[in-house]
């Protein structure tokens, strides 16, 4: 839902070609939108909404290949810490969950966290979330 940067790194065409109706020029650069390309409403039912179980049962990765979903960008310029992440982020998000009970920051409750984005060279939640870790009762 909020990818890091808006637009991926520049690419530059390597060839004339057509794309949604528009020439693309041989040599010219372009910026690749992945923050719309995440809030297509032609791709994804309620773009706007967090709904992680939209990916269960679809035959996309994010690995770079499917073009819906590219939290770590595509091609050549791939994030070259997604092998890592893939590998870590289950065993430090499951460590912290199984250890910590969390509760919002400031009295925010779900139902009233604002979702929308800053917008700058890097995207910011308008709202920060700030989760607070509780430890556990061990008993």
């Amino acid at each position: 839902m909020h990818p890091a940067i808006p637009l991926l790194l520049p690419r530059r065409a390597g060839a004339t070609t057509q794309v949604g109706g528009y020439t693309i020029p041989e040599g010219a650069q372009i910026l690749v939108n992945v923050w719309a390309i995440c809030r297509d409403p032609a791709t994804w039912k309620d773009p706007d909404e967090f709904i992680p179980e939209r990916f269960l049962g679809l035959d996309i990765d994010v690995k770079g290949q499917n073009f819906e979903l590219l939290p770590f960008g595509g091609g050549r310029r791939i994030c070259p810490g997604m092998p890592l992440a893939i590998r870590m982020l289950h065993l430090m998000l499951g460590s912290l969950l199984n250890s910590f009970d969390w509760k919002l920051e400031d009295g925010v409750s779900p139902g009233t966290m604002k979702m929308g984005d800053k917008f700058g060279i890097t995207l910011q939640k308008a709202q920060s979330l700030r989760a607070v870790p509780l430890p556990r009762n061990s008993h």
